[in-house]
């Protein structure tokens, strides 16, 4: 008997991919006519930066969710030309929109992480569009947006790509346009560095630093049959899995398995 022939490589080690994830401030405030002028522009927004950075939105694998878009781009994408010149064009675009007269204005927080995003039935499996997710929806980068209310976006990167592609020294990035912080939303735990263009650290500090991290206390005893959540020094944690070092704090409740995008 002839044994079954073994799965293709590329259906065993999964890509490492980058993902987005942008979402529109207030969008719930609008009524139904703006929310469907809204929606429409952000895909404008996104398609014309996208076009002006020489990137094919063609080739990017979305997943509209109304008032945000998440999207997983192509393996060869070079990430520091979308940390850099893209959320560029993207935050000039918006301000060219947000110049119209009478129209209400579009508000951007944008996020990006690399890591494994396989296909999946209902989009995307793995750590990757997860952290995105939680990152997009980080109480610093919300605190941020709403403090400076002059900026129309506030962009949050995950520590990975800050530490890979940031810190190497890409002449289209300045590690000092950066603050860190740490978020938690969910079961989700790790660093991120926010930026705001046009606008420096000091002007985002103060509002990070009013996002006030809970710490467990020591004394504290800690509940037989609860997981322990996970802070990490560096990278990222999703429920079980992490990268990164870690200290353990205090508990949390296990992690249900939900579709992407679950606030």
């Amino acid at each position: 008997m002839n044994e079954p022939s073994s799965p293709p490589l590329s259906d065993v080690i999964p890509h490492r991919r980058l993902c987005l994830a942008a979402d529109m401030e207030q969008y719930s405030r609008l009524d139904t006519l703006t929310q469907s002028a809204a929606q429409a522009d952000l895909v404008r927004l996104l398609d014309e930066a996208a076009t002006l950075t020489g990137l094919d939105r063609a080739a990017w694998a979305r997943q509209p969710q109304g008032d945000m878009e998440f999207a997983v781009l192509p393996a060869d994408t070079p990430e520091a030309t979308v940390l850099g010149p893209f959320v560029h064009r993207l935050s000039a675009c918006l301000s060219t929109l947000n110049a119209r007269p009478d129209v209400p204005r579009v508000r951007l927080r944008l996020a990006f992480d690399t890591g494994v995003a396989a296909d999946a039935a209902l989009g995307h499996a793995g750590p990757a569009p997860i952290a995105v997710a939680r990152y997009v929806n980080a109480p610093q980068l919300k605190a941020v947006l709403s403090a400076i209310t002059s900026a129309d976006l506030a962009v949050i990167v995950s520590d990975r790509l800050y530490q890979d592609v940031v810190r190497f020294g890409h002449l289209s990035l300045d590690p000092s346009w950066y603050i860190r912080a740490h978020v938690q939303v969910k079961e989700f735990g790790g660093y991120g560095w926010i930026r705001v263009p046009g606008h420096g650290p000091d002007d985002m500090r103060p509002a990070v630093e009013e996002v006030l991290e809970p710490l467990p206390s020591s004394e504290a005893p800690v509940p037989s049959g609860t997981k322990l959540s996970q802070h990490v020094h560096q990278g990222v944690a999703v429920g079980g899995n992490v990268s990164g070092g870690l200290n353990v704090g205090g508990p949390v409740m296990p992690p249900s398995v939900v579709p992407w995008r679950a606030w």
